[in-house]
């Protein structure tokens, strides 16, 4: 075990994050200037108003990332916008800080999902944004990898699907495409965003019988793109290689 380090002569710095999870972060599939770049903007944008975190102009934003990946491209691009302030917890920030990590990645082919045991509550204003407070998220993934999932399915309070802990469902069913409405619970993804806006996606509101009826089901994120899902738990979906190809392409139109 590593020595415990002193870090408080940092904690003014990092004291509304580092105390309260009070701080915004995007994931991004860093291929420089692009136009999904400006998606994952102009999300971290709205959230920052929501929360009244103070937040870089978009040119300062892409020179962050600029200087962290330093010419290189296709990386795994974590931009973190810290809040800043008084450590009263009701105090409003008054300043930020950005930590850039940016590091390879290994895209994922195939997933097999499970049911979470732990609910999520629709109501709940913070998971519309894509906060540093991922504690949630964290306990849904680790309960789900210790069972031997790859991740999980979480129901709102009313057992409807909402999304996986850093992915959203596309569902397949008689050649329609469909996803949980936002209204169930669940942090729009800027590539479902994409998809959403150039395919015929219905938003409806299903539970885990539904679910199970489906042809296919897909998982989308910034990272790996469109990904087929092959199990949920032991129900076998199949894997329809056209149409992922083809969401890919999508994807990828508006990234390069």
């Amino acid at each position: 075990m590593s020595n415990p380090q002193d870090i408080s002569g940092d904690c003014h710095i990092l004291s509304r994050t580092l105390l309260y999870g009070e701080g915004l972060f995007e994931t991004i599939l860093w291929r420089g200037r692009t136009k999904k770049l400006i998606r994952h903007y102009e999300r971290l944008k709205g959230s920052a108003n929501f929360l009244k975190i103070p937040c870089p102009q978009l040119e300062e934003f892409i020179q962050m990332i600029e200087k962290e990946t330093g010419g290189k491209r296709d990386l795994y691009v974590k931009f973190c916008l810290i809040a800043s302030g008084d450590t009263r917890y009701d105090s409003l920030p008054d300043g930020y800080k950005v930590k850039v990590i940016a590091k390879p990645y290994k895209r994922l082919k195939t997933v097999n999902l499970t049911i979470s045991p732990f609910r999520r509550n629709s109501r709940d204003p913070v998971i519309y944004h894509k906060t540093m407070n991922y504690l949630f998220n964290i306990l849904v993934k680790r309960k789900a990898v210790i069972d031997g999932f790859d991740d999980a399915i979480i129901l709102n309070e009313k057992d409807e699907i909402t999304e996986c802990s850093s992915s959203n469902l596309l569902i397949i069913k008689d050649d329609l495409f469909m996803t949980p409405a936002l209204q169930c619970g669940l942090l729009r993804g800027t590539t479902l965003s994409i998809l959403m806006e150039k395919i015929d996606i219905k938003e409806v509101r299903i539970g885990i019988e539904e679910l199970m009826e489906a042809d296919s089901l897909i998982i989308t994120n910034s990272i790996s793109g469109a990904v087929p899902v092959t199990k949920i738990m032991d129900n076998d979906f199949s894997i329809p290689e056209d149409i992922i190809h083809e969401l890919n392409r999508i994807i990828d139109e508006e990234n390069r």
